[in-house]
């Protein structure tokens, strides 16, 4: 338990930023689970049309301390790989 005025801001600041990077993780989280059922059951353009959208989320979230840039670069670059493997199949 924080005892002094800074400790116990820091735990609420901590708290406030833990809910907001989780809130924005889930967001494109549910996309790309989204984008990996429409590869599997839907067509190619529907899964095109989604993964723009998750290339803009996952830029967003790449902006904030949420995913580093390089995270958010691994991710776009598989989802693409995957979209692309598809196109051949």
């Amino acid at each position: 338990m924080a005892n002094s005025v800074q400790a116990k801001k820091r735990n609420k600041q901590s708290q406030t930023a833990r809910a907001r990077n989780r809130w924005v993780k889930a967001g494109y989280r549910t996309k790309i689970k989204a984008f990996q059922e429409t590869l599997l059951h839907g067509s190619v353009e529907q899964a095109e049309t989604e993964l723009s959208a998750i290339y803009k989320d996952l830029d967003q979230a790449a902006s904030t301390p949420a995913l580093h840039k390089n995270t958010a670069s691994r991710y776009k670059s598989r989802l693409a790989a995957r979209l692309n493997a598809k196109r051949s199949a």
